[in-house]
């Protein structure tokens, strides 16, 4: 899938990637070139485009931000995507975690719901601009997942809630992977595969995102 490339940017997404390369937590090819892939500066507002490839959260408006790059990155390369395989994403925010999954999976494979009409907007309009206009954006409570598409092969929480919600858990296949923060003070990234209709987790180590709402 081709993005839109804005001039001046590419060699400073280019170098980010490079050093995403040499971390442990990154090892997939099809991460990084996702990650090369997707223009981070036309998610950031306006002002912050400077910083698009610092590799640190940006705020992106109603209280909400746009997660550093390694992280991203790292929560893409733990659920080992696959082309075809269908992704439910809890919390859009501006679009830029959904657009590197669907650079793995495929646009048309990907779901994801907001909370905030006006980041869902926003995100659907960045997300047409360039070129993931099939990425599916719905506006509702995260807590409830997106049963009309399941079952997903994986899952994955941008926001962090006291546990995996047992909705979007039943919207996983059997075999299939969720990975989300979950912690209401100190926040642990959990990654769990779906066997038999019970959960195997592996805590990867602590993280800290905005809390889901709802």
């Amino acid at each position: 899938m081709l993005a839109r490339v804005t001039p001046g940017f590419a060699e400073r997404r280019d170098a980010l990637v490079d050093r995403l390369a040499k971390r442990r937590d990154v090892t997939r090819e099809s991460t990084l070139d996702a990650m090369r892939a997707v223009p981070r500066e036309a998610f950031v507002r306006d002002g912050d485009r400077s910083a698009a490839y610092a590799d640190r959260p940006l705020q992106i408006g109603d209280g909400q931000t746009i997660s550093a790059p390694h992280m991203v990155a790292i929560m893409v390369d733990a659920l080992a995507l696959d082309a075809g395989e269908r992704v439910l994403e809890i919390g859009t925010g501006c679009g830029y975690h959904a657009a590197v999954t669907a650079e793995v999976v495929g646009a048309g494979n990907v779901y994801t719901v907001e909370y905030s009409d006006q980041l869902a907007e926003r995100a659907r309009e960045t997300l047409a601009d360039i070129g993931y206009g099939d990425v599916s954006v719905r506006v509702g409570d995260g807590r409830d997942g997106w049963p009309e598409h399941a079952p997903y092969d994986a899952a994955y929480l941008t926001c962090a809630a006291s546990e995996l919600p047992p909705a979007v858990v039943d919207q996983v296949r059997d075999g299939g992977r969720l990975l989300a923060p979950i912690g209401d003070g100190s926040q642990r990234l959990v990654y769990a595969e779906k066997r038999d209709g019970e959960l195997d987790r592996e805590n990867r180590g602590g993280v800290r995102f905005v809390t889901m709402r709802g």
